[in-house]
């Protein structure tokens, strides 16, 4: 694994901990616990006794043999995060941090989401280690078009708050989970569930999400004798991405490229920022505030990005590309009608680059494309939109 923090919690200028006292002594507090708990046999074992029996790990690296021959050029594989138990790579992540909270004594947590995926794989882990209190910030227009995912949440028992602050969409969310935790600190924990937000929180997710490169790897390397030209992920607030590429960072023939909305491009477009108490690459409006973002995919909506893809980025080791909404569409019907897979609207914008770059290499060559979920919870707004 890469070693590339100049000091703890910073990935060159950016990551950090720009926070209140109080919450500084509750995240010292999360990371020395995670240091403790990370290389612990104990926490190893139950994690991936849980990785295994509930989510359905190791999941497939499927040749989508059908799309590469219709693209023509590299071969295209898909690493099926769409096949997790809660249809997402986010429960990856959850299951990881809920036997953390567990250990740590939390009788309460919390969480926000944007296209829901998040706080459905939060309530879930709640569940599943005995009915954990949760609460889930979600922005009130988020809630609006991924209201199916809602209805899911609190079917699991979580207690869904609109947030109408603001836009009403994912950085509103963190603002008031953000809050929250600094009034309830005592007895919450906070299950972030991107790679953004103050120190530990990116590392932690990182650490958990790598599991998605750690198998394909492997996988890749048992089906094509060695490693891919490429790999693609999408990146909103960067944590499918950041896991996609974790195991590949250091091995510097595989391009890493992640593909982020045309409409929210904080890496293409962004400027250094502090945001949600950490520093990236964030979009500014002329009076340097974060500015409002819109995607058709409610998970790719921030303004920042995680501090390690803007290192990424400045470094020039991994490359950043945007993909419009009707791009983004257009692969979710294509994905659909010839791999009989329908995949996330935020996925699709993965898969709409991979089709364009397969063209520019080789047959010898593959590209994998981190498929981080499934369309389920998109089909209503796909069709929505189609019909308008």
């Amino acid at each position: 694994m890469s070693n590339h923090t100049i000091e703890k919690g910073y990935f060159g200028e950016f990551g950090g901990s720009f926070v209140p006292d109080d919450l500084k002594n509750v995240l010292t507090i999360l990371d020395e616990n995670f240091e403790k708990y990370k290389n612990d046999p104990e926490f190893i074992q139950e994690f991936q006794y849980y990785m295994k029996e509930y989510i359905g790990r190791e999941n497939p690296l499927t040749y989508a043999e059908n799309l590469s021959k219709q693209v023509g050029g590299a071969k295209i594989y898909l690493k099926r995060e769409d096949l997790n138990h809660t249809g997402a790579h986010k429960i990856n992540n959850a299951i990881g941090q809920i036997l953390l909270a567990k250990r740590m004594g939390a009788t309460r947590i919390i969480a926000e989401t944007g296209a829901g995926q998040h706080g459905v794989a939060t309530a879930t882990a709640c569940a599943i280690v005995g009915g954990m209190d949760c609460t889930i910030y979600m922005g009130k227009l988020d809630t609006e078009r991924q209201s199916l995912n809602v209805f899911r949440m609190e079917l699991l028992g979580a207690k869904v708050v609109s947030v109408d602050k603001g836009q009403g969409r994912l950085k509103d969310a963190v603002d008031a989970a953000l809050n929250d935790l600094v009034q309830n600190y005592e007895n919450t924990f906070y299950l972030l569930g991107s790679a953004v937000g103050p120190h530990p929180f990116p590392t932690m997710v990182k650490h958990f999400q790598s599991i998605i490169s750690e198998e394909s790897k492997k996988q890749i390397i048992e089906k094509e004798g060695k490693l891919p030209a490429a790999v693609i992920a999408c990146a909103g607030g960067g944590s499918n991405a950041i896991g996609a590429f974790a195991h590949y960072i250091d091995e510097q023939a595989v391009r890493l490229i992640g593909v982020e909305p045309a409409e929210a491009p904080s890496l293409t477009e962004g400027k250094p920022a502090v945001i949600h108490g950490f520093k990236c690459l964030t979009l500014l409006d002329e009076k340097g505030e974060p500015k409002p973002t819109y995607s058709i995919a409610a998970g790719l909506d921030y303004p920042g990005i995680g501090p390690e893809h803007s290192y990424l980025k400045t470094t020039n080791r991994a490359e950043y590309v945007t993909v419009t909404g009707e791009e983004a569409l257009e692969a979710f019907q294509i994905l659909s009608k010839v791999e009989g897979i329908i995949p996330a609207l935020e996925s699709s914008h993965a898969v709409a680059y991979a089709m364009k770059l397969a063209k520019q290499l080789g047959s010898e060559d593959s590209i994998i494309v981190n498929l981080s979920g499934r369309g389920d919870k998109d089909v209503e707004q796909v069709y929505k939109m189609l019909k308008n």
